[in-house]
């Protein structure tokens, strides 16, 4: 009898759901544990960098600027400084793990499972996420050895840093995707997010440029990233605060929706 009722047993459904949700935390705890494992290379370089830059330019520059927006110059530039090292981390993180499974062919073992192309991208971009913040708050550490910071409002803070990190993983993401070999990797952070991260308003108030060239100013997403972050700590800001987050938003949203577009038509994995 019970030979009989397990010959018409049937199996049961496989959820997707769950199938979706173990894939997607294994490729996030993969990338936290690539991040731990070589913190040396992942954490410890965006200390030291901040670190030289709280002594060259707040320090010793920072004397002869004198206050900036109503705050000493160190205290001014901190939270330009900690969005700096989310933003280059996030997107540095992505592009080279993504690009590293391309080149290693590990991407095809994500492309013959059963997840989805959002979910692959949603993964890595957490990951971004997770790098990002983990060396925002070490660059905090290093930035209250150097002076005082306080927390006007939580909230933008942490919205700021969430959207930042997230718009610059899925940035990453498609600069790996689409990227032929290591020389394309640092193309983009080279030549398009270096200059707008300096020219983001890290180190100054956009008040102090010419007016055609506070114009130019306003047209980089950098800089109403940072003024938001800014904003968060100081309570002052140089760009309206709702349109930057407008901006963060559709930029998320946009990269994000790109991203997986590119997974789904094949564009640099097929090739």
């Amino acid at each position: 009898m019970s030979r009989v009722i397990a010959e018409g047993a049937v199996e049961p459904p496989i959820d997707l759901g769950i199938v979706r949700w173990i894939g997607f935390k294994t490729i996030v705890i993969r990338e936290y544990g690539r991040i731990i494992r070589i913190w040396g290379q992942t954490l410890v370089p965006s200390a030291v960098t901040a670190t030289l830059y709280f002594v060259i330019f707040g320090s010793l520059i920072g004397r002869r600027v004198g206050p900036m927006g109503g705050f000493d110059y160190r205290q001014f530039i901190a939270p330009g400084l900690i969005m700096m090292s989310v933003i280059t981390n996030s997107y540095g993180n992505v592009v080279s793990s993504f690009f590293g499974a391309k080149f290693g062919k590990h991407i095809e073992e994500m492309l013959v499972s059963p997840l989805p192309n959002w979910v692959i991208v949603l993964g890595y971009m957490t990951g971004g996420i997770v790098r990002g913040l983990l060396v925002g708050a070490v660059v905090t550490v290093v930035s209250l050895l150097f002076t005082h910071l306080s927390v006007q409002h939580v909230f933008v803070v942490a919205s700021a840093v969430l959207l930042t990190s997230a718009v610059f993983a899925c940035g990453g993401f498609i600069n790996a995707l689409l990227a032929k070999n290591f020389d394309q990797v640092n193309w983009i952070p080279t030549f398009v997010l270096t200059p707008l991260t300096y020219f983001g308003g890290v180190f100054y108030s956009v008040h102090l440029l010419p007016d055609w060239a506070q114009k130019v100013s306003y047209a980089n997403p950098i800089l109403h990233m940072v003024n938001a972050f800014r904003y968060g700590f100081l309570g002052v800001s140089d760009v309206d605060v709702t349109t930057a987050f407008s901006i963060m938003v559709i930029a998320a949203v946009g990269l994000f929706g790109i991203a997986v577009a590119l997974m789904t038509r094949g564009d640099g994995i097929r090739d």
